[in-house]
């Protein structure tokens, strides 16, 4: 099974500041721990930058020019009221994340990689088509779903987070379009209050899973299999693309959920065999949130492992 990695140093010089969650330091565990031998068969490349076409597929014309605008030659500058923060390199590394997406989405229809991992930040599933949330900024899962329609004919795409945090924006952009499926299992209450199980979408096909403070991995399978995976294999994805956030991870200091590297493993095998059954196996994975360095780290290696097979 060929499994391509997308990053590019680019995403090292988005810097919001000292004592930032979301540092580089996040990517740095990340590729150290797919640089150990076990994975040594992914294939790397680099993220070419994301073009203003592509980010138009969801994002505001308007909201484009305040990005690009804001973006500072030096200092920072904030977005929101202060969790999302742009530095001088932040315009590019956020270009290079929805390269990244997109580019993951042309190389699995062109059936040039089973799967794709983009190793990329910051994350994108909180950001809304006209305003930045949560240090996300751009919105690449869903940018990269609409791409697929747009540039391939993709029709059916399905989303599935598993970050600790509800994608707001993800949800937002999909919700009255029942050709778009968003699942999401995630910790409620906690930020940013939105995941109700309510919160069906147009045609049912949004499914949120809210998980209490403390769910651990038995309480997490049996919900996703007895109510997102169904819905997933009932909408019969042709592309899965998955918003991969690891600070549901126990050892994650922002987050109350307890999952461990063998709950992160399961569902990717999980949904990777709906994949397979809908999709010709096609699944673009995109980093979302993990704030422990350590758990970032075994988290992405169990679910990148299962993404190549093992």
């Amino acid at each position: 099974m060929t499994t391509l990695i997308y990053t590019h140093a680019a995403c090292f010089e988005h810097r919001p500041g000292p004592h930032h969650p979301e540092s580089p330091e996040r990517l740095h565990a990340v590729l150290q721990a797919l640089r150990a031998p076990e994975f040594a068969p992914l294939q790397w490349r680099d993220a070419p930058l994301g073009s203003l076409d592509q980010v138009l597929l969801v994002h505001t014309p308007g909201y484009v020019d305040e990005v690009e605008s804001s973006a500072p030659v030096e200092g920072y500058r904030a977005l929101d009221g202060g969790d999302t923060i742009l530095s001088p390199g932040s315009l590019e590394a956020v270009l290079r994340c929805v390269g990244a997406a997109c580019a993951g989405v042309d190389a699995v229809l062109a059936r040039a990689a089973d799967n794709v991992f983009c190793a990329t930040r910051p994350c994108g599933h909180h950001a809304e088509a006209d305003r930045a949330m949560g240090f996300c900024v751009f919105n690449q899962a869903a940018i990269a779903a609409l791409h697929a329609r747009q540039q391939h004919g993709v029709q059916r795409v399905a989303v599935v987070d598993f970050d600790v945090h509800h994608g707001n924006g993800t949800q937002n952009s999909f919700y009255d379009d029942a050709d778009l499926f968003y699942g999401s299992c995630h910790q409620s209450p906690f930020y940013p209050g939105s995941g109700a199980l309510q919160e069906s979408g147009v045609a049912h096909n949004i499914v949120n899973i809210p998980l209490p403070r403390g769910c651990d991995s038995k309480l997490l399978r049996q919900r996703m299999a007895n109510e997102l995976l169904p819905a997933l294999r009932r909408f019969a994805p042709e592309l899965l693309i998955i918003s991969a956030g690891f600070d549901a991870h126990h050892l994650d200091p922002l987050g109350g959920l307890r999952f461990t590297d063998d709950d992160f493993h399961w569902m990717t095998r999980e949904l990777m065999e709906i994949a397979d059954q809908s999709a010709a196996g096609r699944v673009v994975s995109i980093l979302e949130g993990g704030y422990s360095l350590e758990g970032l780290a075994s988290g992405t290696a169990a679910h990148v492992r299962a993404l190549m097979g093992a």
